[in-house]
């Protein structure tokens, strides 16, 4: 066999191969390079911040009528019953007299504002809870598994006293 008479065909093989690569394999590489390229200023990505806002305040202050306002994820609304160990606070003249939270993790904040609040039950956590009466601050401290007057309950005057965070410890 002669190197003469293969060349032609050998060529015209290689040709085909380069033209199957150029097709297929160029473009996947383009795709692969643009893909890694590192982000610059002008890019339309930007960072994700967590602002600490709570998941659909205005719809629960709507249908509850309690106005949950920043939180660090670990004491969440809950639907009293739903479980063992909730968190209880009672309140007067609102849409419901009791509300029920979930608290997680070692420790866990929430601010909100919640009026008319008079008591509490606590589950297994040390809680703070701040309040405002008369543009005065008042915190009181609920012992873990402890049920205490707190707010107009425990004031002489019987004020109304609006719940404005809850700080809860392990």
């Amino acid at each position: 066999m002669r190197l003469e008479n293969s060349t032609p065909w050998l060529a015209g093989g290689i040709a085909s191969i380069g033209a199957i690569l150029a097709v297929f394999v160029a473009p996947a590489i383009a795709d692969s390079t643009e893909a890694q390229a590192p982000a610059t200023e002008s890019s339309s990505a930007g960072y994700v911040v967590e602002d600490f806002d709570y998941p659909q305040a205005a719809k629960i202050e709507e249908e509850r009528g309690i106005t949950l306002k920043r939180g660090d994820g670990h004491i969440v609304l809950a639907d009293c019953g739903s479980q063992e160990d909730l968190l209880e606070v009672w309140a007067r003249d609102n849409k419901q007299s009791k509300y029920c939270f979930r608290v997680t993790g070692d420790s866990g904040w929430l601010t909100l504002e919640l009026p008319a609040v008079y008591g509490v039950a606590n589950a297994d956590y040390d809680t703070s809870l701040d309040m405002t009466v008369d543009g005065q601050h008042k915190q009181f401290d609920v012992a873990p598994n402890e049920q205490k007057g707190v707010g107009e309950s425990a004031d002489p005057d019987d004020r109304e006293h609006l719940l404005v965070k809850i700080t809860s410890t392990k």
